[in-house]
């Protein structure tokens, strides 16, 4: 089947949350698709009924779509494809380049015990099938009794005993195998389903898949697709395989287990399992910021700008410009990401993200959204954008010590009088205030410093937040003098 128009697809098992990891490898088959006005593909692999975790099909999906990633058409199951697995299977059986294995479970742990004793590994290939429970050495009548006796059997490939394997990879070149250091992989399982290996190069040459772009850890696989691409008679996809991200000490591949101890998680959205865990989505990072910080993990456009959009990223990816080298995941550096996404999105659309993540209960929804146009420059994530503003909405009920050794001098007293009185008269305004109340203290002897410092310790309770007069013009005066006499009772 040839298909020139680029055609990717990610390929996920259902057997738990969506890792970051997969979300990469998602994002960076995404890309692709987009670049070269290709399709971009879901397939859910789920031929592992075994370890097969219920919701983790919908969760996959509404991951990706937080994300920005959806595909071109319904994600389709390998599970719903039985019939045309066995179709191609018969057809390689026919022809000699796969075979029937009765070998029971406890045959070869045998084998492989006896193996082990000598120091060697067991490996069901070239070697010793035509001495094994096969229809290698089987005539066709004893194979049709045993299938018709229902013995448990799988099928396994017939892999060639000489032949030299190569294969290209687009981040990392060339290479070659020996086929008789290969084993002969199980196509179908005894429970009739095919294996990884056997559905996933059927479905790729049947969807017209043109570029396979999967994690490292499937390279191993690549001699082993190619061959059976070549039983077949088929052309190869071309493959990049991507780099692992690893932990934030560069040890081992991220982990939920270090995301844990590193305070940070390696899901996109809350997963709803045996326990709850929750996502980055949950903490406030913004789907637009998780995309572009990840497309970093193994990649980086020429261009010097590093916050960039979905649509900047389609515009600037490149297999060729992927490498093989794994990357740290850094949280801090998300963050700094995430911060930058912040300012560049509408205040409006920080309140919906906002509420849809904290709910409060005492809100002004049009004053929290002016509110967060006043403190998103100083948020690293959408859920400190409440903390940020409590002040603006929530009088203070204790007073930071170390800010109190600051204003608690000589004249502290007559400053918050004069706020006091300022605040109460008729004369007052409020988008001039501060400065009004600095002039006359500052007529009184006591310094800028002294004064500014006293009326934000009133106001926020800390010696924090954004500008004084911003923060009257917000609250008004009448919330201005209430908090000041809350503090000559509490503090002076």
């Amino acid at each position: 089947m040839t298909n020139k128009k680029v055609c990717v697809r990610f390929a996920p098992s259902p057997t738990g949350p969506l890792h970051i990891g997969g979300v990469r490898t998602a994002l960076f088959n995404y890309l692709y698709a987009k670049k070269s006005g290709g399709k971009f593909l879901i397939r859910i692999e789920d031929t592992d009924k075994k370890r097969e975790v219920s919701g983790a099909e919908n969760y996959i999906v509404e991951s990706l779509k937080w994300c920005g990633i959806e595909a071109d058409q319904e994600p389709c199951r390998q599970s719903e494809r039985k019939a045309i697995y066995n179709e191609h299977v018969t057809k390689l059986l026919k022809e000699g380049k796969a075979y029937y294995a009765f070998d029971t479970e406890g045959e070869l742990l045998t084998l492989r015990e006896n193996e082990e004793k000598k120091g060697k590994t067991f490996i069901y290939n070239w070697r010793n099938r035509s001495s094994l429970n096969n229809s290698l050495c089987l005539d066709e009548k004893e194979v049709q009794e045993k299938i018709e006796n229902k013995e448990k059997y799988v099928v396994r490939f017939k892999c060639p005993s000489e032949s030299e394997v190569k294969t290209y990879d687009i981040v990392r070149g060339d290479s070659s195998i020996d086929s008789s250091l290969l084993d002969d992989k199980i196509l179908v399982k005894a429970d009739g389903m095919p294996t990884y290996h056997f559905a996933n190069v059927v479905d790729d040459y049947l969807m017209g898949i043109t570029h396979v772009i999967r994690g490292e850890e499937w390279l191993p696989s690549l001699a082993l697709h190619t061959l059976l691409y070549e039983a077949f008679g088929w052309k190869s996809p071309k493959y990049a395989h991507l780099p692992l991200i690893l932990n934030p000490n560069g040890k081992g591949k991220l982990s939920k287990r270090s995301g844990e101890k590193n305070g940070f998680p390696v899901f996109p959205i809350r997963w709803k399992g045996e326990k709850e865990i929750l996502g980055f989505k949950e903490i406030g990072i913004l789907p637009e910021a998780l995309i572009n910080y990840i497309s970093t993990l193994g990649w980086t456009p020429d261009e010097t700008k590093e916050v960039l959009s979905l649509n900047e990223l389609k515009e600037l990816f490149s297999l060729e410009k992927v490498v093989s080298s794994s990357a740290n995941f850094d949280f801090e550096k998300l963050k700094w990401y995430n911060h930058q996404h912040i300012q560049k999105t509408q205040n409006d659309e920080l309140l919906r993200v906002l509420l849809n993540t904290k709910k409060e209960d005492d809100y002004d929804v049009v004053k929290l959204e002016n509110a967060i146009g006043l403190v998103k420059e100083r948020a690293n994530t959408v859920n400190e954008l409440w903390e940020l503003s409590r002040y603006l909405f929530v009088e203070p009920k204790s007073y930071d010590e170390k800010s109190l050794k600051r204003i608690l001098k000589p004249g502290g007293k007559e400053i918050v009088e004069t706020i006091i009185s300022m605040a109460g008269s008729e004369s007052g305004r409020a988008d001039s205030f501060v400065e009004g109340v600095k002039n006359s203290c500052i007529d009184k002897g006591f310094s800028a410093g002294q004064i500014m410092m006293t009326v934000r310790v009133v106001l926020v309770g800390a010696l924090n937040g954004i500008d004084l007069q911003e923060i009257v013009s917000f609250i008004g005066l009448e919330e201005t003098s209430s908090r000041a006499k809350e503090a000559l009772l509490k503090v002076f």
